[in-house]
């Protein structure tokens, strides 16, 4: 595996100092007293007086180190004290009140961080996986159970850009960088709080904010968990598992569209994968969402729910893996499968150049014949021959499929 989860796991000297920094003010705000954070060898690693920061506690305070209250803290590997000094107000606390105040704010500091590094965590891990930056499928599992994803249902990709939202591209110039970046870590939170509440998850474990304002979720596809938008007959009995329920998990898509259209009231595009099995599979699904929703926006607009079938001419120009293109050709005339005869019209229409006529007396048959058999077509596949767009994918389409045959 790449080397970037390992040091976010394994660098816990970083976020013990950060944890340090946040007891250090907020007890020194709560106690109105000095404080001070020191590390295993008396070295101050945070403090209210941020000066005396990296220099020794005891050459600093030698003389006065009875007028300390001292208790220890821990966070991972990592061991140090937390020194407080009197009240400046001269108010006279108890040492077990204090004792009880530090232990508070060490907790409830402690278990934020560590919330908020297992987001970050995951939300890295699953960056990784559908780059495809992960090289063994042994760490996806043990970094998934660890980070409490469960990557067994079957899942297809849904990437949503929301960066009209999450981006706030508005802001004002007065807000510090920081700032900014915790401005936008909060929208796209409340972005994916929409999405497991409008798919009722349990919790956020399958939604990730992959940066530059897009969120992905890691949707289940299955039968079970699509049922509410799944109907009969959506799927043709031929059609090969990469394109199973994708009818309902487009319907599923638009009806989280405008969901979030209504909690963002800004401008969203969702792209949709198909499922492809195995770990690896997502990596794939992830690259089908993304070419949909870049081919989606440029040519289709906003606001809407883009896939591979749905795109037209500019998925067979747009995308640049072959595989994808035969395998979507091969999708798009599956409902012909069983239908030699419509092929055979179909290849016959376009070689006349799509002239009824000449097509009738090619085939030997009536022009009304020839009319049935198109609106057939239509019926099964929900092209038209006779419109141009229409007939230009369904060629496009025929002449993929047969290069496939062919090899």
């Amino acid at each position: 595996m790449k080397s970037t989860l390992n040091v976010s796991l394994l660098n816990t000297t970083t976020q013990f100092e950060q944890v340090a920094t946040i007891v250090a003010q907020r007890v020194a705000h709560l106690l109105c007293a000095e404080v001070f954070v020191v590390d295993q060898h008396a070295c101050v690693i945070a403090s209210s007086n941020p000066k005396l920061v990296k220099l020794y506690f005891n050459h600093i305070y030698q003389q006065n180190s009875l007028n300390y209250i001292r208790f220890p803290l821990s966070f991972n590997t990592q061991i140090g004290e937390v020194i407080i000094s009197k009240p400046h107000n001269g108010e006279v606390i108890s040492p077990r009140l204090v004792q009880e105040v530090v232990e508070l704010v060490i907790n409830q500091t402690t278990v934020i961080d560590t919330l908020l590094n297992q987001h970050q965590l995951k939300d890295k891990f699953i960056y990784n996986l559908l780059h495809n930056l992960i090289d063994e499928e042994t760490t996806v599992a043990r970094y998934s159970k660890l980070l409490g994803i469960d990557l067994n249902p079957p899942r297809a990709v849904i990437l949503i850009n929301a960066a009209d939202y999450i981006l706030i591209s508005n802001i004002s110039h007065q807000y510090k960088q920081e700032n900014i970046e915790n401005l936008i870590q909060q929208r796209a939170n409340l972005v994916i709080g929409s999405i497991v509440s409008f798919f009722q998850l349990p919790n956020d474990t399958i939604c990730a904010y992959l940066g530059d304002g897009e969120v992905v979720v890691l949707k289940a596809s299955d039968t079970k968990n699509l049922g509410n938008w799944a109907n009969r007959g959506d799927v043709p009995e031929q059609c090969s598992s990469s394109w199973a329920n994708l009818t309902a998990l487009k319907r599923a898509a638009r009806a989280l569209l405008m969901r979030l259209q209504d909690d963002t009231g800004t401008s969203i595009n969702i792209g949709i994968g198909r499922y492809h099995p195995g770990i690896r599979g997502l990596a794939q699904s992830y690259q089908d969402a993304r070419a949909a929703l870049s081919l989606g926006s440029r040519f289709r607009g906003h606001n809407q729910v883009h896939c591979l079938d749905g795109l037209g001419i500019a998925a067979f120009i747009g995308i640049g893996d072959e595989r994808t293109k035969i395998e979507l050709a091969t999708y798009l005339l599956s409902p012909l499968d069983h239908e030699p005869e419509l092929i055979a019209t179909l290849d016959a229409f376009f070689a006349e150049d799509c002239c009824p006529s000449t097509t009738a007396n090619r085939l030997s048959i009536h022009r009304n014949t020839l009319s049935y058999r198109l609106d057939k077509i239509n019926l099964l596949t929900g092209f038209n021959p006779r419109r141009f767009d229409d007939a230009v994918q369904m060629r496009l389409a025929l002449l993929l499929r047969k290069l496939s045959n062919s090899r």
